[in-house]
């Protein structure tokens, strides 16, 4: 069982991604700057990463190692958008 402590944490990471997330694609719709919707995706995903571990691991009762992999692939795809954006061609910004 996780604790307490430890799913309250979870949480605030969560709703703090969802919410760079959120300004990220109000910033996307204002501008039309592709580099913030990617910024905005990038963000979901590390925000799902940060509470599927504990979520795979006690609902599917898979083993650690392969809660902890999708934990990590979820966060690195989120973290090759957010590189996505900041290695953008500046003629490409628009989607």
């Amino acid at each position: 069982m996780i604790s307490i402590p430890t799913i309250a944490i979870k949480l605030i990471a969560l709703s703090l991604s969802l919410s760079v997330a959120y300004l990220a694609f109000y910033a996307y719709r204002r501008s039309e700057s592709s580099p913030m919707f990617y910024v905005s995706i990038g963000f979901v995903f590390i925000g799902i990463g940060a509470v599927c571990e504990g979520l795979i691991l006690n609902t599917f009762n898979t083993s650690l190692f392969s809660a902890a992999l999708v934990q990590a692939v979820l966060v690195s795809i989120g973290m090759l958008l957010i590189l996505r954006s900041v290695m953008l061609d500046p003629e490409q910004q628009n989607i």
